[in-house]
């Protein structure tokens, strides 16, 4: 599919320390601001459509769906279903102490998710751990046996800094390859999240997945049953950018969940539309897509984009 979006990054924040192996790679943060702009003339959305039974619905044309930008229609210009668009995945794994009892098997079900769903030659994956501080473990890569044993050399233990390592992940990494409507970039959070440690704020990590395109999809450590602050953040961050949030009840169910996110990765339609009007002030513009007259559909996507400020 044609684009004619553009990206123009200025990066003026941290940048990673040299590696020194075999420890991870640190993530530096910066005080200095960081700015990233999208030349936005043609907006394009990655989306899934479900029932009310979480069924993914993969038979819709063009002329099922409607786009507004703000209360505005907007004439959709080009339409697809992306049954395999290639993956740029970023799984952040909650290392601190508040997830020790069941550290072992969330490693055991994200390798394995891992080499179900990233392809040779096609895909790349990276792993960040996180406890006081994030740290990239294995970057952008399709070898899964590098991945599988990022994860296993996991250890728990410290605080929590999950915006700091969303927001990482979405700048320093999934932001790198482009054209951004060749790749679905998505990130699959595992934790609690709750932070304590960040110097990103919650807002501030969400910016940053937004300005990168990125899917959300948060898998809770929090089995108590009791609804928390965290669980509230997980929703919160897999909502604005289209994914959804799993909250298993038990060990067990992280398999089905991690087998969820695969599906819904590779189930996905693709639309592309000019804004109109085609404003560059630099603000959020929000997006509702709707299926026409199905109130039985839900779609799950982004809320909206980052405009480009002259």
């Amino acid at each position: 599919m044609a684009a004619t979006s553009g990206l123009s990054l200025a990066v003026w924040a941290a940048q990673l320390r040299p590696p020194q192996p075999p420890k991870p790679t640190p993530v530096e943060q910066s005080d200095d601001p960081t700015r990233i702009t999208v030349d936005v003339t043609r907006v394009d959305m990655l989306f899934t459509v479900t029932d009310k039974k979480g069924r993914f619905v993969t038979d819709l044309t063009k002329a099922d769906f409607e786009v507004l930008e703000g209360k505005k229609q907007q004439a959709i210009q080009e339409f697809s279903a992306e049954s395999d668009l290639p993956l740029r995945l970023a799984v952040l794994i909650d290392t601190s102490n508040s997830i020790r009892d069941r550290f072992k098997f969330e490693q055991e079900a994200a390798s394995e998710f891992l080499r179900s769903v990233v392809h040779q030659n096609q895909d790349k994956a990276l792993v960040v751990s996180f406890d006081t501080s994030p740290e990239l473990r294995a970057d952008l890569m399709d070898d899964t046996d590098k991945l599988d044993q990022a994860i296993r050399d996991l250890r728990p233990g410290g605080g929590t800094a999950l915006y700091d390592a969303m927001f990482f992940a979405c700048r320093d990494k999934l932001l790198q390859d482009q054209p951004r409507h060749k790749f679905r970039r998505a990130i699959v959070i595992v934790s609690d999240g709750d932070d304590n440690q960040s110097r990103y704020t919650r807002d501030q990590a969400l910016e940053m997945a937004q300005k990168a395109e990125v899917v959300v999809y948060a898998i809770s450590t929090n089995i108590s049953r009791i609804d928390t602050d965290g669980d509230k953040v997980l929703r919160y961050f897999t909502s604005e950018t289209g994914g959804r949030a799993f909250f298993p009840f038990k060990v067990e169910d992280l398999e089905q969940n991690f087998a969820d996110i695969h599906n819904e990765l590779r189930h996905q339609y693709n639309i592309s539309y000019r804004p109109e009007p085609l404003l560059t002030d630099g603000l959020f513009h929000t997006i509702e897509m709707r299926v026409k007259g199905r109130k039985d559909l839900v779609v799950h996507a982004r809320k909206g984009y980052y405009a480009r400020k002259m």
